[in-house]
C-alpha cells in the first residue's frame, strides 16, 4: 500500500532546512507532527527532599536542552545565584549551544562532547575531581549512570523533571499509514491512549534498539527502522521505504 501521511510522534522541528521538508517535496506526502509525551517540571521542593544543596556542585552534565532548561529553573527557585566558576559537561554541540540561553558562552568553562555520552569520557578524565550534578527526568538511560559508576566519579543524579505521557484522545478517529517512534516512552503512550490499538496497515517505523525492543513486546509489526549502515537517519529511512512502496 502506498503511503501518503505520515505521524511523527516529535514536536515539529523548527529549523527552515528540516530534512522532513525535503521528504514531503520529493514524495507529495503529508508529515504531520505531535509529540506522544512531553515533560513536566519537578518542584524545587522535590529537589530538595532528594538531598541536592546546588552550592555543593563544581560541574553539572547536561544531556539535553531540557536538562540545561530545568537546572536553571530549580536555580531560580531556589534562589541560588550560579557561579561563574561552575563548569558545564555537554553531552553534545546542540546542548552547549543551548547553553547560552542562559550564559555568556566565552566567559564559562564549558567542555562538549561529540554526541553520545560515552564521548565525554576522555573529559571527565580530565577533570576526575569535580563535583557533579546530573540533572535529568525521571527516565534515565543506563549508559549515563554505568559509565560514571565505572569511572569512579563523584555524581549525584537529581529529578528535574519527569517524563509525562500527552492526551492524544483528539487522534482517536485519525488515520495515518506510518507513524513514527524514537523512544519506548512514545509506544507506551501510543499504548496508554489507546489500548485497543490495532495496527492492521498502519507501518511503524521506529528509531534505536530501545525503541525497536518495546515495539517488539509490544506485538506491533516493524516496518522500517532506523539507524542501518545504509539509512543512519529516520527520513533517510523513510525515503528509502516510500520509494520502494509508492512507485511500484
Amino acid at each position: 500500500m502506498k503511503v501518503k501521511t505520515i505521524l511523527v510522534s516529535q514536536p515539529e522541528p523548527k529549523m527552515e532546512n528540516s530534512p522532513y521538508l525535503r521528504l514531503i517535496e520529493k514524495e507529495h506526502v503529508r508529515v504531520d507532527f505531535r509529540p506522544f509525551i512531553h515533560v513536566e517540571g519537578v518542584e524545587a521542593k522535590s529537589v530538595r527532599q532528594q538531598k541536592i544543596d546546588l552550592k555543593d556542585f563544581t560541574a553539572i552534565i547536561l544531556t539535553s536542552r531540557n536538562s540545561v532548561d530545568h537546572f536553571f529553573r530549580i536555580a531560580e527557585e531556589m534562589r541560588f545565584k550560579v557561579p561563574d566558576t561552575m563548569k558545564y559537561f555537554c553531552q553534545s554541540e546542540a546542548v552547549a549551544y543551548y547553553l547560552q540561553k542562559y550564559v555568556v558562552y566565552r566567559k564559562r568553562k564549558i567542555y562538549v562532547g561529540k554526541r553520545n555520552f560515552v564521548d565525554l569520557q576522555s573529559l571527565f578524565k580530565k577533570y576526575k575531581d569535580e563535583k557533579y550534578l546530573l540533572p535529568s527526568s525521571d527516565v534515565l538511560k543506563s549508559v549515563v549512570p554505568d559509565m560514571l559508576n565505572e569511572m569512579d566519579l563523584n555524581w549525584k543524579r537529581g529529578i528535574f523533571y519527569k517524563t509525562v505521557i500527552s492526551d492524544l484522545s483528539d487522534l482517536r478517529n485519525v488515520y495515518y499509514d506510518v507513524l513514527v517512534f524514537f523512544s519506548p516512552s512514545g509506544i507506551e503512550s501510543l499504548l496508554k491512549n489507546f489500548p485497543d490499538f490495532e495496527q492492521n496497515d498502519t507501518r511503524i517505523a521506529v528509531f534505536g534498539n530501545s525503541t525497536i525492543e518495546a515495539a517488539t513486546d509490544a506485538g506491533l509489526r516493524i516496518d522500517i527502522q532506523a539507524p542501518t549502515p545504509e539509512t543512519p537517519s529516520m527520513t533517510m529511512a523513510l525515503q528509502k521505504y516510500i520509494t520502494s512502496v509508492n512507485r511500484k
